[in-house]
């Protein structure tokens, strides 16, 4: 039977390529997820009210984003890093549908498109 496998410790094949792919997936959530700390004036703040759960979702969602972009950076973790990521871009899409903001989901789906994509290469390279 198959073994699931979050790490791999097989070199990727061009090892230049997917740092910089890593390192641009951790640059742009932990920006995203950064921004979601920031002051009342933040689009972040006015989203999450029209969710309607609170600013401590906001700050969930902030620190899962950090935590996602990090994991990405460390090449044992990144699948790890990569799931935690499509999980929450599919929670974005899903919440920015039922709010009826269909065009805003997007962007978050563009996102998740990509997670999943980047994702699945990796686990299956790991298999090799």
């Amino acid at each position: 039977m198959a073994d699931l496998k979050l790490s791999y410790d097989n070199e990727p094949r061009n090892p230049l390529a997917d740092w910089a792919l890593r390192a641009a997936v951790a640059v742009v959530y932990v920006l995203f997820g950064a921004d979601k700390f920031g002051s009342g004036a933040s689009q972040w703040v006015q989203l999450f009210r029209d969710i309607g759960i609170g600013d401590w979702f906001r700050y969930f969602t902030g620190v899962v984003e950090v935590v996602g972009g990090l994991l990405v950076l460390i090449p044992r973790t990144a699948l790890i890093g990569l799931l935690l990521l499509i999980a929450t871009m599919c929670g974005a899409v899903v919440i920015l549908c039922l709010l009826g903001r269909i065009a805003d989901s997007i962007f978050p789906a563009f996102f998740l498109a990509a997670l999943v994509v980047i994702a699945w290469t990796r686990w299956t390279a790991g298999r090799q």
